[in-house]
C-alpha cells in the first residue's frame, strides 16, 4: 500500500436520508465529518459551493454563483451545458445564523420552497438537516424524486470536499 495515500484523509461513507414528512415537506439528513464552521462555510462561500453543488452525473457546469449571505441578501446560481440554455436557482436569505442555521426562499417559480438548513456540531462532526417546505402538495409532487436523488449525490460531493478543507 502506498504510504502517502494511506495517510490522506478520505470521506466517511455517511448515509443521506430523504424523508417526505407531509404533503408539503421533505427533510434530508446527513452527518458530515467536519466541524459546523467548515460545513457552514461550504454552504455560504461561492468558491466552495462551486466545488460541490451541481451533481456530477448531470454533466453540467455552474456558470455563475452570486451569494450575498445575510438576512435580505440575494443569491443566484446559474448552471447549464453552456450560456445559451442556462437554468437558474435564485431567491433571498431569510435567516442567517453563522455556523448553525440558514433559511432561504427559492423564487425561480411560484412553486418554490422555503429551505431551512441547520448545522449541529457533535464531537467534531456536523449533523445537517435540510428542511424544504413547499407551498402545496402539487409543488412538492412536481419537484419529484429527481431533486432528492440530486441532493444525495451533492451531499456525497460535499463530503469529499470537506475532507480537503480540514
Amino acid at each position: 500500500m502506498d504510504a502517502r495515500r494511506a495517510s490522506e484523509p478520505t470521506p466517511m461513507k455517511n448515509r443521506t436520508t430523504v424523508e417526505r414528512k407531509s404533503e408539503r415537506e421533505v427533510v434530508v439528513t446527513r452527518t458530515f465529518n467536519a466541524p459546523a464552521r467548515i460545513v457552514f462555510e461550504a454552504w455560504t462561500k461561492p468558491e466552495l459551493i462551486k466545488r460541490w453543488w451541481v451533481p456530477k452525473s448531470m454533466d453540467v457546469t455552474l456558470l455563475s454563483c452570486e451569494m450575498d449571505v445575510r438576512v435580505g441578501g440575494k443569491y443566484r446560481l446559474v448552471f447549464g451545458h453552456d450560456a445559451a440554455n442556462p437554468m437558474a436557482f435564485f431567491g433571498r436569505y431569510i435567516e442567517v445564523t453563522p455556523y448553525s442555521r440558514l433559511v432561504w426562499s427559492n423564487e425561480e417559480s411560484e412553486d418554490g420552497a422555503v429551505t431551512t438548513v441547520t448545522f449541529e456540531e457533535r464531537d467534531g462532526k456536523t449533523l445537517l438537516v435540510m428542511h424544504e417546505l413547499y407551498p402545496s402538495k402539487e409543488a412538492l409532487d412536481a419537484a419529484g424524486t429527481g431533486a432528492a436523488d440530486a441532493t444525495v449525490e451533492t451531499f456525497a460531493q460535499l463530503d469529499e470536499l470537506l475532507v480537503t478543507l480540514r
